[in-house]
């Protein structure tokens, strides 16, 4: 049997630590925002973020690539500025990464600010905190469940991501080709001993990591006011 190749382990390890860090960077103010927001665009807002969820990742992707494409909005102008196209590169399958994964970062967010309500902030700014200090002192300590939950979805998410990566990013050696591709790549030549080597390792990292935050959760204080 060939040497098994973990270059595309370390890139999915890799595009999974990227996306997390952009998806609570972008979903952190939207989550708190459609937690306590009144708008009426709320709902219109909340249906745009579980897109992803009921979507086929092919159509996803389809649009993701026309999107990112030299022709697309976001694609002419990357183009324009870098001289560099998003699609088929490790830029390009971040961007569509985050889109697809949104909904495992925004929600779990959202439900944990909910929870935490408005009366510990109320009670933070009658002691004089401002906005800023309320947040970061008291309403992400109590969201942190959320927040573990959160990184965690998106993260396993990430890994197991195939038909968008697919249509964005293609099968590129040492740029695009993920763990899910490398998996799929290994049965379509009858490389079974390979696929089930990488299926078996993501599948008893995906188990751990659940494992320790299902721990990490029962043991974690509740904080309350």
């Amino acid at each position: 049997m060939e040497s098994l190749d973990l270059g595309p382990v370390w890139l999915s390890l890799q595009l999974a630590t990227v996306t997390v860090a952009v998806l609570l960077v972008i979903g952190t103010p939207l989550a708190w925002w459609l937690a306590f927001t009144r708008s009426r665009f709320k709902p219109g807002i909340e249906a745009l973020v579980a897109l992803p969820l009921v979507l086929p990742p092919t159509v996803l992707g389809f649009y993701m690539l026309i999107l990112l494409g030299p022709a697309g909005a976001i694609g002419r102008f990357w183009v324009q500025l870098t001289d560099t196209a998003l699609t088929f590169s490790f830029s390009g399958l971040v961007i569509a990464s985050v889109i697809y994964s949104f909904p495992f970062a925004v929600q779990p967010l959202q439900n944990a600010f909910e929870g935490v309500g408005r009366a510990p902030l109320e009670a933070a700014a009658t002691l004089g905190a401002k906005p800023m200090d309320s947040f970061f002192s008291v309403a992400s300590p109590m969201a942190i469940r959320g927040y573990i939950t959160a990184i965690v979805l998106g993260f396993a998410h990430t890994l197991g991501e195939f038909g968008v990566v697919l249509m964005v990013g293609g099968n590129i050696p040492g740029a695009t080709r993920v763990v899910s591709i490398a998996i799929y790549e290994h049965v379509e030549t009858l490389s079974y001993g390979q696929a089930h080597i990488l299926s078996a390792g993501l599948l008893l990292l995906s188990f751990f990591v659940l494992l320790g935050v299902y721990i990490f959760n029962r043991r974690l204080p509740v904080n309350r006011i």
